[in-house]
């Protein structure tokens, strides 16, 4: 005879009696709370019987009731706070901004642009000793003249490279700066919206996970992560996911007799119940370990706490867990040859893929890096060669000590030019513009209703090729109203009249629906008046209560004479029963069950059922053949969610049941009602999918309803079309399917059956997980497919994170399922995983866009300065004119190409693939010939502008000669030309309409108008800080009419068709390559990054902008995950 498996409540005297929340002398202490924490399983139980006698007077201690809770009152909470602590554990310390100037000031070749133009201003000082400066200067006396009497001007030049040095490390400081901070305020938007419910005088309400105190009375139920340490109070079937602390991936059972400990981070897996907050944030177990980590503290008490955690690794339980972990090594040894026979399938299994737009931009910022280094290594080369050819070959000058310093500064001048080539040739503004599109688009999908957990979900989802959905709540909207019922043999198409209905099935009907209900779901008022009743909790379980109301019937005052308490024994529902029982216990020893579920689930069960007197009469299989044929496929066929109401009594003739064994308990059941219910599919939901479709993604709906229901719900949201050869499968037949004669399945047996598969009913999480998984390893496409899926149960976990892009409910969603996934739909609805595609697109567009400008002005910026420098001995463009040159295509451009809002039109292409180069024949198009433009302009300002104008020549000029109005026309008609060129970079697939939308992107605007007044001020106004002089109206109109030049020959470009450009190949494509992938597959790790792969091997960044890229890096992982990922499992974000 078995014991059942369930949890004495406690009962305790009315809270008003003994709890003063007015005087704050508990009489128990924190030390003594952790220390009881600390123990497991008949342990505690002892504890808590030897201390405390009950849990009853542990509540009494805490100053709090079992069944009431805490009053809740604000001085209240306030006390709990100062006496128990805050539910909140301090994260990591952002870097500070001058934390962040260092980190800028550590690139590469910002050092060396430093320290070469200190060198220049140091020198710029020195004077040979006896006034023999005329011997050692480069040049005609007539030039050394007018150098000097115009003042000596040398340092200005090595003062204004260091200022700018300083502009551009405080840009990018302050960059990086706001990013962190809008990355953790989304990180505490993530973290603030978790709620929990507890029970606070009386009432159940839901608080912040934030506001929670030790003494409050917390319900707990499947799919629950649990924010704070515990001890149970009355659970039903109650078991614990426990391995994020210990490990072990065994549920375990909680129970007052066996194990009441319940630990924060933990999942509830099965059942429910209740518990009292015994320990909060810092001092719980989780937040134990992880101060001992030195979460939210410096890095000398982080070491001091690595020590006081290896001293705790030595604790008797830790050495049980060590043993643990080597008995589960020699297991792994033992498995090594069963490993060995799967290697060759497991060679075709794809890992998750996480920053493959990353990896592109990385690889190819890589490639341009390179050929930058080799232009400036050749460009001061060249310099540094002719200067000593001309001057000791040529004029047989002689190298005397007292002009050692003077010669050494013309060689400093050309190196600072070789090194500003570099830095405007190397992009690294490519990473940041990558991280500025995606935090723009954070941001912005918030508003649609899409909250991002990691970062590179955005970026995924403008490749995804299918979306694996979810039914009930995201496809329909989730309010569910019972319109059909099948009672006593009659099958009523409209609810019936309460008299038309036997008192003795209404008496059935009206126990077994308020008791085998979770108590938490229940029907409120309307909150405004004439509007709908407030569904509260579990929806199936509000429509059935709803019947209830409409049947004129009072569910609650059945519930207050059988209080849950009273509840002998619950079988909570999960996917794996697919339905829910309760036993009652009778005042004659004797018991009876309620059962509801799935009605083809349930009838089978039925030996008997009630007909139109009340009575139980033999229900045989000739019987329920007809009930399923004339009740619940025509109630499917409306696409009605069909559930079968039972019960069983227990005689007391017989020995007590073996409670655990649920197929001998739920069996020979009597069936009460099958009932129909609807939930109408939400009016988006048809025309969002039909986007879809056109965008080139396939949707697929996986639901736990029978297949019938789901071939009508497919067919009114347009995933299926009558007259398509797409098939719906059951999840029995689709295992019987896919797996081979033995039991296993086979990916070659899945291709057969995914690509026309559109409807999964009656699945369960496992079938999920493998469609998914077989849809993401399926070669027989040429790109692989990039999946989403929707889910909202704790089952629901590993197809969320095996999915690409895993979406889970805000509303209907657990706790595991939000955990498990990257994005979480805060309403439930489809049409916001639309707009994420949107969004994803749009990113990708961003880029191709910011990189389709920023290449022009490095093909024009380089080889200007390099022709210049070989022909002339003197770039035309000045190092510092070069670093304003780079700060307008960098930090400016990646901040207004970056931040274009998504249209409509990008759901009228199909989705661009994981391989799809970043640069494409048209963009390679633009930047060619707009380089061509831009280079003609500039050389033959450069060769023939002098004569246009009618001005002084800039090209015979010495190095250090004061600014000409020719080289400054040069260099203001090549910044004009990159203005009006931002605005051709706005359109990437040949638009002719650049300006469409352009004043819906104010920040573009603010930036295109802000770069054009900086620069009037830095020409006017800026002289020889920025080798520049006054210019003319009339120079400054033929600057700004070359400039709008672009804007023309951008239609020119636009109307030259790709097909006679078969020459130009696409640039910056995708795959990588095959040894990278063998490497990362073999990878210990259930996901690849290939930006960081990329990042790791790309040494040749060193040379510029490697810890610019860093920093970028460094600030999208403090929003990837967790802030706290030091701990090797899942953690509890609501102890956060």
């Amino acid at each position: 005879m078995g014991s059942p498996d369930r949890s004495k409540p406690v009962r305790a005297e009315p809270l008003q009696s003994w709890c003063d929340t007015n005087n704050g002398n508990f009489k128990i202490t924190v030390p003594q709370l952790c220390s009881l924490m600390e123990l497991r399983t008949k342990d505690a139980v002892d504890a808590i019987k030897e201390n405390y006698g009950e849990v009853h007077r542990l509540c009494t201690l805490l100053k709090t009731s079992p069944t009431d809770g805490i009053m809740g009152s604000q001085p209240e909470i306030a006390l709990r706070k100062s006496v128990f602590g805050k539910n909140f554990i301090p994260p990591k310390k952002p870097l500070t901004f001058l934390e962040l100037v260092w980190e800028a000031l550590q690139d590469m070749t910002l050092c060396i642009l430093e320290i070469a133009a200190i060198i220049s201003l140091g020198l710029s000082f020195y004077r040979p000793p006896g006034r023999k400066t005329a011997a050692c200067r480069i040049g005609d006396a007539a030039e050394e003249e007018e150098e000097e009497e115009a003042g000596e001007p040398e340092w200005i030049e090595g003062a204004a490279i260091l200022l700018s040095v300083v502009c551009v490390v405080l840009v990018t400081a302050f960059n990086d700066w706001s990013k962190e901070k809008q990355f953790r305020g989304l990180q505490h938007r993530i973290e603030s919206e978790q709620k929990f419910t507890v029970i606070r005088a009386g009432q159940v309400i839901q608080v912040p996970v934030s506001e929670l105190v030790v003494g409050d009375v917390a319900q707990i139920k499947y799919g629950d992560l649990l924010p704070a340490d515990g001890i149970l109070l009355q659970g039903h079937d109650l078991k614990i996911d426990e391995s994020s602390l210990t490990g072990e991936s065994d549920l375990v059972k909680k129970s007052l007799t066996e194990d009441p400990i319940l630990l924060s981070g933990t999942h509830v897996m099965e059942g429910s119940g209740r518990m009292v907050i015994t320990a909060v944030g810092v001092n719980s177990q989780t937040g134990i370990i992880l101060t001992l980590l030195g979460v939210g503290e410096d890095n000398e008490k982080t070491k001091q706490n690595g020590n006081k955690l290896k001293k705790a690794d030595e604790s008797p339980e830790k050495s049980k867990e060590a043993k643990g972990q080597s008995s589960a090594a020699t297991g792994k040894e033992d498995a090594a040859s069963a490993n060995q026979a799967k290697e060759k399938e497991q060679k075709t299994m794809h890992k998750k893929e996480k920053s493959v737009l990353q990896a592109k931009l990385t690889r190819l910022a890589v490639q341009i890096g390179k050929a930058g280094l080799v232009m400036s290594i050749i460009t001061v080369s060249v310099l540094i060669g002719s200067f000593i050819i001309k001057n000791f070959v040529i004029e047989k000058r002689i190298w005397t000590v007292e002009c050692t310093p003077i010669y050494i500064q013309y060689m400093v001048q050309f190196f600072i030019i070789g090194v500003t080539i570099l830095v405007v040739a190397v992009p690294e503004g490519l990473p940041l513009a990558v991280t500025i599109s995606l935090a723009y688009s954070v941001k912005k999908m918030m508003k649609d209703n899409n909250l991002v957990r990691h970062l590179d979900a955005c970026e995924t989802m403008g490749n995804a090729t299918a979306i694996c959905s979810d039914k009930t709540g995201t496809l329909t909207m989730n309010r569910m109203a019972v319109v059909q019922a099948f009672i006593g043999g009659t099958h009523y198409k409209v609810i019936p009249s309460p008299h038309l209905i036997h008192p003795a099935i209404m008496n059935y009907l009206l126990k077994g629906i308020s008791v085998n209900c979770a108590y938490t779901s229940k029907i409120m008022p309307p909150e405004k008046s004439g509007g709908l009743p407030r569904h509260i909790g579990n929806k199936t379980e509000c429509a059935l209560l709803g019947f209830l109301v409409a049947l004129k019937q009072d569910y609650e005052s059945v519930r207050t004479n059988i209080p849950e308490d009273a509840l002998f024994k619950v079988y909570t529902f999960n996917s794996d029963r697919k339905s829910m029982s309760t036993v009652l216990r009778n005042a004659n020893g004797s018991y009876q069950m309620f059962t509801k579920g799935a009605s083809e689930i349930i009838l089978h069960k039925c030996c008997r059922i009630l007909n139109s007197t009340g009575e139980a009469v033999p229900f045989t299989q000739k019987d329920k053949d007809n009930t399923v044929r004339n009740v619940i496929v025509p109630m499917a066929s409306e696409g009605l969610r069909t559930i079968c109401l039972a019960f069983r009594d227990f005689s007391t003739f017989h020995s007590e049941p073996t409670w655990d064994n649920e197929d001998d308990i739920i069996k020979d059941l009597t069936c009460i009602t099958i009932v129909g219910i609807e939930d109408p599919v939400r009016p988006e939901v048809p025309a969002a999918i039909r986007k879809c479709q056109n965008a080139g993604i396939v949707v697929r709906m996986i639901t736990g309803d029978n297949i019938d229901t789901a071939r009508a719900v497919a067919v009114k949201c347009g995933i299926l079309q009558l007259e398509d050869n797409f098939i719906c499968l059951e999840g029995k037949e689709f295992n019987q399917r896919i797996r081979s004669p033995d039991g296993v399945i086979k990916q070659e047996l899945l291709d057969q059956v995914w690509p026309r598969l559109r409807v999964l009913a009656r699945s369960s999480p496992a079938d999920k997980y493998v469609l998914v998984e077989g849809i993401i390893n399926s070669d027989i496409t040429e790109q692989r497919h990039v999946v989403a899926v929707t889910g909202d149960g704790t089952n629901d976990g590993p197809a969320l994170k095996k999915a690409d892009v895993g979406f889970a409910m805000g509303i209907a969603g657990t706790d595991v399922a939000k955990e498990a996934s990257d994005i979480i739909l805060t309403d439930d609805n489809f049409s916001s995983i639309v707009k994420a595609v949107m969004w994803g697109r749009n990113v990708y567009d961003s880029i191709s866009k910011f990189l389709q400008f920023q290449l022009t002005v490095n093909i024009v910026a380089v080889i200007v300065a390099f022709t210049g420098a070989c022909i002339t001995q003197n770039s035309p463009l000045k190092a510092v004119q070069m670093l304003w040159v780079n700060l307008i295509m960098d930090t400016l451009a990646s901040l207004a190409l970056a931040t274009e809002k998504p249209t409509e039109a990008l759901l009228k292409r199909k989705p661009y693939g994981r391989n799809k180069p970043l640069i494409s024949r048209t963009m390679l198009k633009n930047i060619l010939c707009h380089a061509f433009y831009q280079l003609a302009v500039v050389f033959g300002l450069l060769f023939a502008g002098e004569k246009w104008f009618d001005i002084e020549s800039g090209r015979s000029a010495p190095i250090h000669a004061p600014a000409s109005q020719h080289y400054t026309i040069i260099f203001n008609t090549f910044v004009m030309m990159q203005i009006f060129n931002e605005i051709n970079a706005r359109k990437i697939h040949g638009e002719r309409n650049v300006f469409e939308g352009i004043f819906t992107n104010t920040i573009f605007c603010c930036i295109v108008m802000g770069t054009l007044i900086i620069q009037i001020t830095i020409v006017q106004i800026g002289g020889k800080p920025f080798n520049c002089t006054e210019l003319s109206l009339d120079q400054w109109l033929w600057s700004v009419f070359l400039g709008v030049g672009t804007l023309l020959w951008g239609q020119l470009i636009i109307s030259i068709p790709n097909r006679y450009l078969l020459c130009l190949r696409e640039v910056g494509e995708g795959p990588p390559k095959e040894e990278m992938i063998k490497a990362l597959q073999a990878e210990d790790s259930a996901e690849i990054d290939y930006g960081e792969h990329e990042l790791n091997h790309s040494q040749i960044l060193w040379f510029r902008g490697l810890s610019r890229i860093q920093t970028q890096s460094r600030v999208v992982k403090a929003f990837h995950a967790s802030l706290y990922n030091e701990l090797d499992s899942t953690s509890s974000n609501k102890t956060i």
